[in-house]
């Protein structure tokens, strides 16, 4: 069973960077699409950043592109969210999520089946 515990997030202010870490069990993330979404309260999660097993590619919302950077360290069996020049606007509750199968739709949350707690980020102006 695959399992993933996301760590890394606190309180900064706007135009601050934070690092949020995922550690997978279960399986190897060469054999995963990792992914980072996010969710405010009353709001729908939505999808920040994928990568490929291998970490051979990357998308990302439009909203982050460019701020955002996922990536992944096999040896320690992780995948990093690097966010830099955070607003208010990124404030919200952040999951990592994976999947065994390759997804159509890289950001909907129903391709993924498996998923963490979530770490808390928030910004203030």
């Amino acid at each position: 069973q695959v399992q993933v515990v996301e760590s890394g997030g606190d309180s900064v202010q706007t135009g601050g960077s934070l690092r949020l870490s995922c550690v997978v069990s279960g399986a190897v993330i060469d054999s995963l699409f990792m992914a980072w979404f996010r969710q405010v309260p009353g709001k729908e999660r939505e999808g920040v950043a994928v990568v490929t097993p291998g970490g051979l590619g990357t998308f990302y919302a439009g909203s982050v592109e460019g701020r955002f950077t996922i990536s992944q360290d096999v040896a320690k069996n992780t995948v990093f969210l690097q966010m830099m020049n955070l607003t208010p606007e990124d404030t919200a509750t952040y999951y990592c999520a994976a999947t065994r199968f390759r997804p159509l739709s890289k950001l909907a949350r129903y391709e993924y089946a498996h998923w963490g707690q979530g770490t808390q980020v928030t910004v203030s102006s």
